[in-house]
C-alpha cells in the first residue's frame, strides 16, 4: 500500500464520509493492541486518507476504553503525517453556542485512568516531547480556512478541558472549570495530541459545540439524546470541512513541523534501550537508534 499522508478521526456521530470512495478497510496490528476499528482507507479530493471512527462503528468504546495508542501508532504506520480530529464538546462560555465548532490551541487534562494510553514511552526508553503548543498552527490554519469556506460559525483558538467521563459534568464542576478559564469540554482529545506529538506527526481538532454542558441557566442538564440531536445536525458540516480541509493541504504540499520532534527529545542513550521496547517502538524511534 502507498504511504498514506492524512489522516482522521471522527468522533461521536462522524462514523463516515460520504465523499470518500474507492474505500478498503485495513485492519492494523500494532504492538499496542488493535486500533479502535479498522480504517477506511479511501480517496478524498484526489488524495488516499485514512478515516478512523474513534469509538467503532456503531459507537461501541467509551472514551476511557479508546486504544489511544493503537490509533496513533497505526495512523504511524500508514505513514500519516498530519491528523485531522473531529469531535463533539460541551461549551463552557456564552460565545461558543451550539453548532459552532472550535479549533482550540491548548488542553488541559483532567483525566484520571489514563496514564498508559497517554504516551509511548516508558519500559526502558524515556523520551520528554515539547508541549507548549499541543496543536500544529499550520493545520489550524487549513481547518480555519475549510471553516469559512463551508460557512459554518467557527471560532479560532481557546482551550479544551479533557475530563475522564463517560458522565457529563456535574454542575460544581462545569462552573470550576468556567472559572478556570476552559472554554469547552470533551473527554478524547488531549490524548490523541501527545500520541501524535511523540509519533512526529501533526494534530489539529475541529470541536463540534453540541450544548452549554450544564452551568447555563437555560441549559441545566446535559442528555445525550440532546447531544446526538444537536451533533447529528453538525455532522455533514464537519464533512464537508474535512473534505475542504484535505484539500488544502495537498494544494499547500504541507508538510509537518513535528518530523524530527524527538531528535533531542530521547533522554536514553540508544545503546541503553531496552531492545523489546526500541522493536515495539521501531515505527517512530528506528531513525534514531543509530545517533
Amino acid at each position: 500500500m502507498d504511504k498514506i499522508r492524512i489522516g482522521i478521526i471522527g468522533g461521536s456521530g462522524l462514523y463516515q464520509m460520504p465523499e470518500l470512495f474507492d474505500i478498503e478497510e485495513v485492519n492494523v496490528e500494532t504492538p499496542f493492541g488493535k486500533p479502535s476499528d479498522a480504517f477506511l482507507v479511501g480517496t478524498l479530493e484526489g488524495e488516499r486518507v485514512a478515516f478512523l471512527p474513534r469509538h467503532a462503528r456503531g459507537h461501541r468504546l467509551t472514551p476511557s476504553e479508546l486504544p489511544f495508542r493503537a490509533n496513533i501508532y497505526g495512523m504511524k504506520l500508514l505513514g500519516v503525517e498530519h491528523i485531522l480530529s473531529a469531535s463533539a464538546v460541551g461549551s463552557l462560555q456564552e460565545q461558543y453556542a451550539p453548532l459552532d465548532m472550535v479549533i482550540p490551541d491548548q488542553f488541559f487534562d483532567r483525566t484520571r485512568a489514563r496514564a498508559h494510553e497517554s504516551t509511548f514511552f516508558g519500559e526502558g526508553i524515556v523520551a520528554h516531547v515539547t508541549f507548549a503548543r499541543p496543536v500544529c498552527e499550520q493545520l489550524g490554519d487549513v481547518l480555519e480556512a475549510a471553516c469559512k469556506k463551508v460557512g459554518v460559525n467557527i471560532h479560532r483558538g481557546g482551550t479544551y478541558l479533557c475530563m475522564e467521563g463517560p458522565a457529563f459534568s456535574t454542575k460544581a464542576e462545569s462552573n470550576v472549570y468556567r472559572a478556570w478559564g476552559m472554554d469547552i469540554i470533551g473527554m478524547t482529545n488531549l490524548q490523541e495530541a501527545k500520541l501524535a506529538r511523540e509519533a512526529e506527526m501533526s494534530y489539529a481538532t475541529l470541536a463540534l459545540v453540541t450544548d452549554y454542558d450544564c452551568w447555563h441557566e437555560e441549559h441545566d442538564a446535559v442528555s445525550a439524546h440532546s447531544v446526538i440531536e444537536v451533533l447529528n445536525q453538525n455532522v455533514r458540516n464537519a464533512q464537508l470541512v474535512m473534505k475542504e480541509a484535505v484539500r488544502l493541504i495537498v494544494e499547500g504540499d504541507l508538510k509537518t513541523p513535528y518530523a524530527d520532534e524527538l531528535k533531542n527529545a530521547i533522554f536514553t542513550a540508544p545503546e541503553l534501550w531496552n531492545k523489546e521496547t526500541a522493536q515495539k517502538l521501531d515505527a517512530i524511534i528506528g531513525k534514531y537508534a543509530k545517533r
